[in-house]
Parts: structure tokens; C-alpha cells; sequence
């Protein structure tokens, strides 16, 4: 399931991520308690980008995690539909090539990538599939796709403790750090209806992506999805 079975207009859905693009670095980080850290160094370490490779990451937001891939030599384009959080970026980082691009439509001419990442975005697209469609399309044969997207926890008890916080303290925790606290209700309900682990990696190969596999992160609080793009 994705935002748009929640009822949720595209233009709705960018205005709100425009609402907490001042604070949505911080708020993440507090609401993650820290770990969107460690999820940010592992995606980074899935596409095995090195000098001379070309990453597009999309739902970039304020950038950072592009920022990591430009101070490590990569050439890497940072791509978000909400162009609040392109806006902040932009005076934080002038140095990187904001792009604002929607997932389902890419600016980007085909095979222009060694590597497309998305990080917590995949979620927020209306046709998860022509998306993903869309990203093979930008990418060069061989090359990388990683997906970073909250997931199912394998053990249940987490999963248990998991939706109580989805449901009870992170509203809560919203309320006391962000400035939109409407945006993360929207977070919870999107998380709580995306697919597991298994059913987000049967969605990629359908999308024509080849050798998908995924790695648990925080017990499986978040999953990262890699694949490649047949020769």
C-alpha cells in the first residue's frame, strides 16, 4: 500500500515535507533516536558507488545524504518533489546540484546513473511500481538500485514495542520537536501500511530489476533492498 491508497494528493504530501523542511534534519534525527545515522552509512556502503560513479538520490530532502557521497568524491545528484526541503539544502550545501524531480517522472535522460538510491521515500510515491520502472530507466546496465525504506521487525516482541511507538510516543515526540506535527501522523499511518521485506522485494523484481536482495537494520525496523539492472 502506498500514499495514495492513504488518500493522500501528491501536492498534499509535498506541502507537508515543505512544512517541516526547516526542522526535519533535527526532527529526524530525535524521532530516529539517532539511528537515521547508521541507516545513512549503510545505504551509502549497499551501492558501492566509488570516484567516477554517477548516484542519483532521490528524496533527497535538505541533502543530507548527498553531502556524504560529495565529501567522499562522488558525483552525486541529490532529486526531491518537495522543493521546501530543495530550498534548504540549497543554502546549506551550494555546492550540490539540487534537482527537483518527481519519482514517477524522472528529469534525467535514460541511463545516466551507476547508482539511484532512495531513502524513505519509496513509500510517499503514488505508483510504487512506475517508479521504480522509472528508476531502471536512468540507470545504466549493471548498474546499482537501493531502496531504504521502514519495514517489519522480525522479532515480535520489537514488533509489538515498534507499533506502540509508532502509534503512541512518536505522535507525541512530534508534537514536542516538529514543526507540522500532521506530517508524522502521515508518517506512521504510511509505515504501518507499506509491505514487508519480502513483498517490497517481489515488487522490485516485478519491476524488472534483477538480483534483489535485502539486509535488516535495526532489527528489521528499516530494510535495505539492492538490485541491479540487467546488461
Amino acid at each position: 500500500m502506498n500514499r495514495a491508497s492513504l488518500e493522500k494528493d501528491p501536492r498534499d504530501v509535498a506541502g507537508m515535507f515543505d512544512g517541516v523542511a526547516r526542522r526535519y534534519d533535527v526532527t529526524n534525527d530525535v524521532l530516529s533516536l539517532g539511528q537515521d545515522r547508521i541507516w545513512r552509512v549503510a545505504t551509502r556502503k549497499a551501492g558501492g558507488a566509488r570516484s567516477g560513479d554517477k548516484v542519483l538520490d532521490l528524496a533527497a530532502g535538505t541533502g543530507t545524504s548527498s553531502e556524504e557521497y560529495a565529501d567522499a568524491g562522488i558525483d552525486v545528484v541529490p532529486c526531491d518533489f518537495s522543493t521546501g526541503m530543495l530550498d534548504v539544502g540549497k543554502r546549506r550545501r551550494p555546492d550540490l546540484s539540487f534537482v527537483a524531480g518527481d519519482a514517477m517522472q524522472l528529469p534525467f535522460a535514460d541511463e545516466t546513473f551507476d547508482v539511484v538510491t532512495i531513502s524513505f521515500g519509496l513509500r510517499n510515491v503514488a505508483e510504487t511500481d512506475r517508479a521504480l520502472r522509472e528508476m531502471m530507466r536512468v540507470t545504466r546496465p549493471g548498474g546499482r538500485l537501493v531502496v531504504c525504506e521502514f519495514s517489519r521487525p522480525s522479532w515480535t516482541p520489537l514488533r509489538a514495542a515498534y507499533q506502540f511507538y509508532l502509534g503512541t510516543a512518536l505522535p507525541t515526540l512530534a508534537s514536542l520537536v516538529a514543526s507540522n506535527t500532521e506530517a508524522y501522523t502521515y508518517l506512521a499511518e504510511s509505515i504501518v501500511s507499506w509491505p514487508d521485506q519480502v513483498a517490497l522485494g517481489r515488487t522490485i523484481r516485478r519491476a524488472g530489476w534483477h538480483d534483489v536482495a535485502y539486509r535488516n537494520l535495526s532489527g528489521g525496523i528499516v530494510a535495505i533492498h539492492r538490485a541491479v539492472r540487467p546488461d
